[in-house]
């Protein structure tokens, strides 16, 4: 899919996605990042510190909600700039069925220059996981 600027206008909805998280999914992220802290895999250390469970990565978290911006746009190079703030952590069950990430995102702002501003919304259940998540994406 190859979005121009002329097509979208502020509130323009990108498609919604769902991404399923496993336990699994935490040790292949893991192994691919370096990043093995215990409230990623361990349930009894996750639960000593306070955490209501093993908890998602929140870059892992975060990747997985730009993959709707990616997917939009045609290409994850058209992304200049993605930030957000962590707001809650995605508890994953062990219960071979996991959780989920559900991702919606629309325009918010038409930057000029053939950028626009997508605000995205993540969200595990009714909980709101990511804050403030905002990609400026340059379109053709």
């Amino acid at each position: 899919m190859s979005i121009t600027y002329a097509e979208v206008e502020v509130g323009t909805e990108l498609p919604a996605q769902s991404f399923p998280v496993t336990r699994a999914t935490l040790v292949q992220y893991a192994g691919a990042s370096g990043d093995f802290n215990p409230i990623h895999w361990n349930e009894k250390f996750a639960l000593e510190v306070g955490l209501p469970d093993v908890i998602a990565h929140g870059m892992f978290t975060m990747a997985e909600a730009i993959r709707v911006v990616t997917d939009w746009v045609g290409d994850p190079g058209a992304v200049v700039e993605y930030g957000v703030r962590f707001t809650k952590p995605v508890p994953v069950p062990n219960d071979g069925v996991g959780t989920t990430i559900e991702v919606s995102a629309k325009v918010a702002v038409l930057l000029g220059d053939n950028k626009v501003r997508v605000d995205l919304l993540a969200k595990n259940g009714d909980d709101k996981v990511l804050g403030m998540s905002r990609a400026v994406v340059r379109l053709k």
